[in-house]
């Protein structure tokens, strides 16, 4: 009989799987308890594969422990474990009840617990990794290097502390989450590929492999490769925990990256600012008692996901201290990685659905612009009087400000009535004037440097023509 999803626990397991049925069914391929049982038994199974290469078992025994991972199930796992209170034993103890009498002694032969949770745990992670949450990354980048190439020169205004600064283009505005993202996703790629795994038995000192063979790392190597990993420099009962930490900080720290641009797209949405907007389908409501509202609430989800997940990170850091060669005080808490990795798709996969239909509004943000535009100047003007000799061009240029904000008249009609400035304005090129006359020309290089971070990542991540 099938559970209902709503008399889960984890709003994982209801609420965002209802939501996005699919994307929680391929997740659950990798993260979820049938998944890590059958990694576990994946890793069981490499170590005969490599016992019978090595000649000391028959052939027949890889083979048969092969055909009984593939017959294993969780249930019988977990009521075996109802039994032995040990996870892993009742999973040997599974795996030997569906083999010849002569095969069981060579099942989980000098391994310890361990060596099978922990490989079979980043294999979990590298798989899901390099199949759903690399590619979402890299389809969430794709879409906004649209975006960028669209609206590489629509002019918007900067913003710094919440206060208009000077134009750019929102084509440049994205592009730093572009490359913000993109070096993320070099983090992710970088700390995947660094995973470890181990066969180095119950301290790691390889003790019992050793009354066998004379290179108990070769063995190791060996057993890992069957699985594509490699071994951990030094192993205790378990591997580095340091391999996995870096992976999840990467993992945590694109789910900020998310975050400030779903916060960012979430204030733009402002009605008092409303250069951009989520798209809004037809029978969608934005209130339970104001129908004419249309909330952000995608973004603000983001944001909220982040919150959630953010303070999941010192646990594993916090898993980095292990008594001596081993002690328990991460297994409860290890359990609940997976979920780290659910959020992260999932996120990423909202934002591709949202960006993709994000509306942008060129004329509110040159409305918005148009509020500053007098003042844009200031710098510039600064700048301009100090290359041409002003000996205090900042303070006057901050004094002209006060005058023109008391007076409400514009920046530029004060400095050019102040016969302290003539001179310094006619020594200005015909292009430096025009900055002067027309501020929305003073973007700087917005636009070509918005394509050439797009271009880059493109390159960089071999996206293929956007």
């Amino acid at each position: 009989m099938q559970r209902d999803i709503f008399a889960s626990i984890s709003p994982l397991d209801h609420r965002y799987y209802a939501s996005a049925p699919d994307l929680f069914e391929r997740l659950s391929e990798y993260l979820s308890e049938n998944a890590y049982i059958r990694y576990q038994a994946k890793v069981e199974e490499a170590l005969t594969t490599v016992l019978a290469r090595r000649g000391l078992c028959p052939e027949s025994v890889a083979l048969e422990v092969s055909q009984a991972v593939k017959e294993l199930t969780p249930q019988e796992v977990y009521a075996e474990e109802a039994v032995t209170h040990h996870s892993v034993r009742a999973l040997v103890n599974c795996i030997r009840r569906k083999i010849s009498p002569e095969a069981r002694p060579f099942v989980h032969f000098c391994a310890t617990s361990s060596d099978i949770t922990d490989t079979a745990r980043v294999l979990q992670y590298r798989d899901v990794t390099n199949q759903m949450v690399i590619p979402y990354l890299k389809e969430l980048i794709r879409i906004w290097i649209r975006l960028v190439r669209r609206e590489a020169d629509t002019l918007q205004i900067g913003r710094t502390h919440g206060q208009h600064a000077v134009p750019i283009t929102f084509g440049f505005a994205m592009a730093e989450y572009i490359s913000r993202l993109g070096n993320r996703l070099l983090a992710i790629e970088q700390a995947t590929a660094a995973l470890r795994g181990k066969m180095a038995g119950a301290v790691g000192a390889y003790n019992a492999i050793s009354l066998f063979f004379d290179d108990p790392e070769c063995l190791e190597r060996e057993v890992l490769a069957e699985l594509g990993l490699i071994p951990s420099t030094h192993s205790t009962q378990i591997v580095e925990p340091e391999y996995v930490v870096d992976w999840a900080h990467a993992l945590v720290s694109t789910l900020g990256v998310l975050a400030n641009i779903g916060d960012d797209l979430r204030h733009l949405q402002r009605s008092e600012i409303a250069e951009v907007g989520e798209f809004f389908e037809e029978s969608q409501v934005g209130s339970s008692t104001m129908p004419h509202k249309r909330n952000p609430w995608n973004f603000e989800h983001v944001k909220s996901m982040w919150k959630a997940f953010l303070p999941r990170m010192m646990t594993l850091y916090m898993d980095q201290i292990s008594e001596h060669q081993r002690d328990l005080t991460n297994s409860a808490c290890s359990r609940f990685i997976p979920e780290l990795v659910a959020a992260v798709v999932a996120v990423t996969e909202r934002l591709v659905r949202v960006c993709r239909r994000l509306g942008v509004n060129p004329v509110q943000m040159k409305e918005n612009f148009l509020r500053s535009k007098e003042m844009v100047i200031a710098e510039p003007l600064y700048v301009l009087l100090a290359a041409h000799g002003h000996p205090d061009a900042h303070e006057v240029v901050r004094r002209l400000t006060l005058v023109a904000e008391r007076t409400g008249r514009s920046l530029r009609a004060v400095v050019e009535e102040s016969e302290e400035l003539i001179p310094y304005l006619d020594r200005m090129s015909e292009r430096q004037r025009e900055v002067l006359r027309s501020p929305e020309l003073y973007v700087g290089i917005a636009g070509q440097k918005a394509l050439r971070v797009a271009d880059h990542w493109e390159t960089t991540l071999q996206l293929g023509p956007s």
